[in-house]
């Protein structure tokens, strides 16, 4: 039976509302054929494991065809599939084997930019009067001969780079082998409308959408995300694919504050379904360093994050839940304890954002507790991020120890080690040599071992994601914070009608005695808990490290 929230005002009933994401990075996740790289068949193979789990969308990063200068995020050819993934064939099979098992498969739309080998761009760039040089975005030089303007790449360094053919400079705000489209050019924009729709006829299910909020750029005035255009493109796309579909759309975005994700995710706008936001994210970054040298993990500063999207969204849009993704470092690392409380604090996580309201994106290996990957030289990295500003962070004065360290924290490396399958050589990721290393963890954190145990992380998320879909309160209750500036525990109650969902958990590797104000005091059932089962919330509660309840009361 569908879930019905009772005489819920807020918002229309929409079938991701009760889903749970599992993102896919495929090239790490399952090599079906020994070649180190992880693959399509590899993904299909693992189905079971992941309706087992309860999952209901597989969100899968890129697959197209990619010379892979920036892991498959730089295209070639939008409509076929990258030698290495598979074939077209493989896919098609991946996502009817996927519906027979009722999971949607939803693709990575990266249309900020292409590949430098996109044929696209190759025309471009053969002379300053071939049609398809507005597919993307040309300057002359400065007056000295050097950038059109001062925009920097988000990999380090100037964003533009000289093409000797024309004499003229081609924008890339990302790796220079990653040039910006022209989102200005309706040509363009009818292209990637066309493709959308080709891979929608295919039965995708819907589309989570690379650094969209770039797309509007206007970058004679330096504006690259939030451009005056970028909500008329996305009605435009809409419009133009997938508005009369039933298919869900989550835009990256790392520019979106409360005030402007309704835009985005109003119901009456007509653009997307929601839209990841970053501000939990880059609020731990350093002010001069970014994220190479992170800040001390600030719960207060989290909670008042999360208090602030809740919030912001709880009448209208949708939150898009997430700890980690392939860009960001593992969730039990950052924020929590994977040495001395690792099975604890993992569940504390997981129960922390399933139990909000939003859509929560689970991570590969998020739900075994997979964690950073120990790297000691710079050679064992392979991102392109992390080796540019290894470069530019020694010359700004960072040591390599320091480096090291923060990239250890926080680079993208480290969601990107094999998916750890059993306790097999390379954590059963593949028979071959893994394309970059398996974490040396595996022996002990793998999905078949926590599958076997009724106490593991694993099955904790299958409990997490079953209560989605049988707690209305889960889904559409009102969100309330309490005890905000604590910093050692996170607070809070979801309520709908008259049922009251009390969440109450420990970030903190120490009992923790807390004093709970009067309103919360309540008898109930324990839904969720990584101890032991607690059926009330007394004045006072001793918190055992890492401890996490849902408590299901009357309101």
């Amino acid at each position: 039976m569908p879930l019905v929230a009772p005489d819920n005002p807020v918002h229309d009933i929409k079938w991701w509302h009760t889903a749970t994401v599992y993102q896919v990075y495929p090239r790490s996740f399952c090599d079906s054929d020994g070649d180190g790289i992880g693959d399509i068949p590899g993904i299909t193979s693992r189905l079971d494991y992941l309706q087992r789990l309860g999952i209901d969308i597989i969100w899968l990063s890129p697959i197209y065809q990619s010379p892979m200068d920036g892991n498959g995020y730089d295209i070639s050819d939008y409509r076929a599939v990258a030698p290495e993934f598979g074939t077209l064939g493989h896919f098609d099979r991946l996502v009817s084997e996927a519906r027979a098992r009722g999971i949607g498969i939803i693709l990575d739309l990266v249309v900020n930019h292409t590949s430098d080998e996109h044929p696209w761009f190759l025309l471009s760039r053969q002379a300053t009067d071939n049609p398809f040089r507005d597919f993307y975005v040309w300057r002359k030089p400065a007056d000295d001969g050097g950038p059109p303007n001062d925009l920097q790449s988000s990999f380090g360094g100037p964003a533009w780079t000289l093409d000797p053919t024309t004499g003229e400079y081609y924008l890339h705000l990302f790796s220079r082998r990653q040039p910006d489209l022209n989102w200005e050019n309706p040509k363009v924009r009818a292209e990637i409308y066309e493709m959308m729709n080709w891979w929608l006829d295919r039965g995708i299910a819907g589309f989570r959408m690379d650094v969209i909020d770039y797309i509007g750029k206007e970058v004679d005035r330096e504006v690259v995300t939030d451009g005056p255009h970028l909500h008329d493109y996305l009605k435009e796309m809409n419009a133009s694919t997938f508005g009369d579909r039933d298919i869900l759309t989550v835009g990256e975005t790392w520019s979106a504050t409360p005030g402007s994700a309704l835009l985005y995710s109003g119901r009456d706008r007509k653009e997307l379904s929601m839209v990841f936001q970053f501000e939990h994210v880059t609020q731990q970054w350093d002010a001069v360093y970014g994220k190479w040298r992170p800040k001390p993990f600030d719960l207060a500063g989290l909670k008042t994050v999360f208090g602030k999207w809740q919030l912001a969204l709880a009448r209208d849009g949708w939150n898009a839940l997430f700890w980690g993704n392939h860009d960001l470092p593992r969730a039990v690392s950052r924020y929590g304890d994977a040495t001395g409380f690792h099975s604890q604090s993992a569940k504390m996580l997981a129960t922390v954002l399933h139990l909000l309201k939003g859509t929560p994106f689970v991570y590969q290996g998020e739900e075994i507790g997979m964690t950073n990957m120990p790297f000691t030289s710079i050679n064992q990295y392979r991102d392109i991020e992390t080796l540019n500003m290894h470069r530019l962070q020694m010359e700004a004065g960072l040591s390599p120890e320091e480096f090291i360290r923060g990239a250890n924290e926080s680079g993208r490396d480290n969601a990107r080690t094999p998916m750890q399958w059993n306790a097999t050589q390379h954590g059963g990721f593949s028979s071959g040599t893994p394309w970059i290393e398996v974490n040396p963890n595996y022996a002990t954190v793998n999905a078949e071992a926590a599958m076997t145990d009724e106490g593991s992380i694993w099955n904790h998320y299958r409990k997490l994601i079953a209560l989605r879909k049988m707690h209305p309160v889960v889904v559409y209750g009102d969100y309330q914070p309490w005890l905000d500036h604590h910093p050692d525990v996170f607070v809070y109650t979801r309520t709908l009608e008259e049922v009251r969902l009390i969440v109450v958990a420990s970030f903190r590797p120490s009992e923790v005695c807390l004093t709970m104000p009067m309103e919360l005091l309540a008898v109930g059932k324990c839904l969720i808990w990584n101890y032991e089962a607690v059926d009330r919330v007394e004045t006072e509660m001793v918190l055992r490290p890492y401890e996490a309840i849902g408590l299901l009361t009357d309101a």
